[in-house]
């Protein structure tokens, strides 16, 4: 008897990624709700339904954007946080800008590890990218400790790079290659 479609575009031992859905909406935007502390200064994911709509929406609807949420096996499928690919850019470059963020619930336990791990592999995979890039804050020591985890480089430093906070931050680049991560 054949096995029914997966819900997931890919999974690992623990997590799941699949797209965003307007439907997961509530869940997101109370996970949101109960992540500020652990966001704040660095993330501001939308914690109301219709902020999360317009989130959603452009995750959905725009091609140079992909949305990614990574779901815990054992929370039944449940939101342990987001991965997103941003600013695709296709023929010669190949590449997109990576943000993400646990969810408080989640946080600490490896789960956005192998969530961005199974990022990677997609986008490497089905996407054909040939670059990700993470731009993080260098105060951001967890942000960072997950880029390096997963086989990113630092590249470089950016002063006053994004408005965030109602200020330019400075900004760590950290990338990785489709090349890096089949020769790692």
């Amino acid at each position: 008897m054949p096995h029914p479609a997966s819900r997931y575009l890919a999974e690992g031992p623990r997590v799941g990624i699949r797209h965003f859905t307007y439907e997961d909406g509530a869940e997101f935007a109370a996970r949101a709700r109960e992540s500020k502390e652990l966001h704040h200064p660095w993330l501001f994911p939308p914690d109301s339904a219709g902020a999360y709509a317009a989130y959603a929406g452009r995750l959905i609807e725009d091609p140079s954007k992909a949305g990614f949420l990574v779901c815990a096996k054992d929370d039944g499928g449940g939101i342990a946080g987001f991965i997103n690919i941003n600013n695709i850019v296709e023929g010669a470059f190949q590449s997109g800008a990576l943000g993400y963020g646990a969810f408080a619930h989640a946080a600490g336990r490896g789960l956005m590890r192998e969530g961005l791990d199974l990022v990677i592999g997609h986008a490497f995979g089905p996407m054909r990218l040939h670059r990700l890039e993470i731009n993080v804050q260098p105060g951001n020591t967890a942000s960072i400790a997950l880029a390096r985890a997963c086989g990113f480089r630092l590249e470089g430093f950016s002063p006053a790079m994004l408005f965030i906070d109602g200020a330019w931050r400075d900004h760590e680049r950290w990338a990785i290659t489709a090349e890096m991560r089949t020769s790692g």
